[in-house]
């Protein structure tokens, strides 16, 4: 008779097992919806680092993150954990640590944005290796690594016509962050597109050795207005935003006289609507969000580089400044470059060693 008892008892807990087991496969089948892709049993999730020059830099990282955010809206993502983030370094002793941090909160894909950042990529890749990574603006040969790159060289070309159709004192000057190879790409092409629109221009080159410190920014544009620039061309993150202070600041103490200011990576007009001619566009955020994507759809492609130029509108030109002198003129000059330049028919240096032997014609 106990045994009966008992074998009865028995028999209501395995059916009370099973009946929570159910329960719970139910809530769990909710829980393997993805975002329209991802690994099964959870959705997809991405974040990225940022470099010193943070999240609100007006330039390269607030393009990725606004790319970023972007892509998660766009799929229905929550911001933070789970969704979509990002982490703000302050030194580059930071990039490491944030990098592991977000790869141990489970994120699914995670950018380090900038040259900058490419040690750090490297380090935790290789310990990391169950998850995925892409660094922008730098190669690292690991398997689970996405290099993402740039035709940077395409797009200073379009802002070098630009600049050389609009100067009056035939004297230009280039702002550059680190000597750097993404930077000489800048370099390379904004000289170039000078040439080829304009060759009796002088172009006075200077690096700030900085993509961090506005006030040297402001310092070496100062240096070439009063040499007599009328039009400076920044590439160097952060610090480009004493560029635009001190062509504010000079259009307002004298409103005759010309203080072109042109910006780089995103449309940077919005930094001084009477002084930015143009901005050389480095469309970081459509980087992110193709690759985002390819991640989310399961065709990450590790180890390799994905290259970005005007063909994929990874670059190109902001429009001209309604209020520039001969508007007309370089739009049309530029459409004719970007034709030019898409069809092969024109190949833009890249390097110094490059520019000595470029010829437009």
């Amino acid at each position: 008779m106990k045994k009966r008892k008992v074998g009865m008892a028995l028999s209501l807990v395995l059916a009370a097992g099973t009946l929570l087991g159910a329960c719970g496969k139910s809530d769990d089948n909710k829980g393997t919806e993805t975002s329209k892709g991802g690994e099964k049993g959870k959705s997809f999730s991405v974040a990225m680092v940022t470099d010193v020059g943070g999240v609100d830099d007006k330039s390269f990282n607030q393009s990725a993150w606004e790319g970023l955010q972007k892509f998660g809206k766009d799929n229905g993502m929550k911001e933070g954990k789970g969704g979509y983030s990002y982490l703000q370094s302050k030194s580059d002793a930071d990039y490491a640590t944030n990098l592991n941090t977000l790869a141990r909160q489970d994120f699914d894909l995670v950018y380090g944005i900038g040259f900058l950042m490419q040690a750090a990529v490297e380090e935790i890749a290789k310990q990391q290796k169950d998850h995925h990574f892409a660094i922008v603006d730098a190669e690292v040969k690991q398997p689970n690594v996405a290099s993402i790159l740039f035709k940077e060289q395409e797009a200073a070309f379009l802002a070098g016509v630009a600049a050389a159709l609009t100067t009056k004192t035939n004297h230009i000057g280039f702002i550059g962050g680190m000597e750097i190879p993404v930077i000489e790409r800048f370099e390379s092409g904004f000289l170039a597109g000078v040439k080829a629109a304009k060759p009796d221009v002088q172009v006075d080159v200077q690096y700030s050795g900085a993509f961090d410190k506005a006030e040297l920014g402001q310092s070496i544009a100062s240096k070439m207005y009063s040499s007599g620039a009328d039009v400076v061309f920044h590439a160097a993150g952060a610090t480009g935003n004493g560029l635009f202070k001190e062509a504010v600041d000079r259009k307002a103490k004298e409103p005759s006289k010309d203080f072109w200011a042109i910006g780089v990576d995103r449309d940077q007009a919005d930094m001084g609507p009477d002084v930015v001619l143009t901005s050389a566009l480095k469309r970081v955020d459509v980087a992110v969000q193709d690759l985002s994507k390819k991640a989310m759809d399961g065709n990450f492609p590790g180890g390799e580089v994905v290259l970005y130029g005007l063909h994929e509108d990874g670059v190109g030109l902001a429009p001209i400044n309604a209020k520039a002198p001969n508007k007309d003129a370089i739009d049309k000059a530029v459409k004719d470059y970007i034709e030019k330049i898409k069809s092969g028919d024109l190949k833009v240096p890249q390097t110094r060693d490059e520019l000595k032997n470029f010829s437009a014609k």
